[in-house]
């Protein structure tokens, strides 16, 4: 039995009916795809990249802040590769820090200058990071006085202000940064002198003198070094080591002035009085034992 025969296929005009279809259908007047021209390209990407920024920047200037972040968040997956990713990126952290969110923030700045490490805005982030540690350091009226508290985030703080302090040296933010470390410097020298006070009211001398002197070298230009060497060397007087506070006092009087070179003034007087008075307290030696007059001669004895 004779099967039927399927119609006849002309395998090379198949092959080539499809491929220009193919070629029709990649060709279509509507979609431009640019292959041939990479430059326009990259010029469309970074067009639409910097439009979606400043869309997003206008919310963040009319401190619409959840609009803002939904669009920054929009440009940094949408434009991962354009320098307006990296600029939203600091955005989000600065809604962060505008809304007092300071870890937030902290944390949004840290990732940021991890990332891009040689990025012009690294000076940026560090300095917010310094300044949201600073102002996340609590002051309200319901905790205890500033030196009674823990000082953590203080520390923190004043560890990074002077980091940045010594890489930046020059930068535009060096005026606001110098206030902000002595702030906090004095805040830690503050606890430090409270400490010490605590031990001195209970005759723990040693232990007094330890803690001024760690807060002096820890750190060092404090508005306070000059109250807290006066209170080392009027605990040092108290153990009984007078050159040493001596020294300590003319140190103060020398090098600071001020209403603690005054008192530093006064301590040396009153040592200087102190001194007189035990010099003329020294007995006189005895007076020489009188002489004793010579025998008379024995009258001769009568004939």
């Amino acid at each position: 039995m004779r099967r039927p025969r399927l119609a006849s296929c002309d395998a090379p005009r198949h092959v080539a009916l499809c491929l220009a279809v193919l070629a029709a259908t990649l060709g279509l007047g509507g979609c431009d795809l640019n292959f041939g021209d990479p430059t326009r390209a990259t010029l469309t990407y970074t067009e639409d990249a910097r439009a979606a920024y400043n869309q997003a920047i206008s919310s963040f200037r009319a401190r619409d802040w959840e609009d803002a972040r939904a669009l920054f968040g929009e440009v940094k997956k949408r434009f991962a590769y354009s320098r307006y990713a990296r600029l939203a990126e600091l955005r989000l952290a600065d809604i962060s820090f505008e809304q007092e969110k300071f870890s937030e923030a902290i944390s949004g700045y840290r990732e940021f200058v991890q990332n891009h490490r040689t990025d012009r805005d690294v000076e940026y982030a560090k300095y917010r990071i310094c300044k949201s540690l600073f102002l996340d350091i609590d002051d309200t009226i319901f905790l205890p006085s500033r030196e009674e508290r823990d000082q953590a985030t203080t520390l923190e703080a004043y560890k990074e202000l002077r980091s940045y302090d010594r890489e930046y040296s020059r930068s535009r933010y060096h005026a606001d940064v110098g206030y902000m470390l002595d702030v906090v410097s004095g805040r830690l020298v503050r606890h430090e002198l409270y400490v010490a006070r605590y031990y001195l009211k209970r005759d723990v001398f040693e232990a007094t003198v330890a803690r001024i002197d760690f807060a002096v070298k820890s750190y060092p230009g404090s508005s306070l070094e000059p109250e807290a060497l006066v209170l080392k060397g009027e605990t040092l007087l108290k153990m009984k080591k007078r050159d040493e506070a001596r020294q300590v006092f003319d140190r103060v009087l020398k090098d600071y002035g001020g209403p603690f070179g005054s008192t530093a003034k006064a301590f040396l007087a009153e040592m200087a009085a102190q001194d007189s008075r035990r010099g003329g307290a020294i007995p006189a030696p005895p007076p020489a034992a009188p002489v004793p007059a010579p025998a008379a001669a024995p009258k001769p004895a009568a004939k």
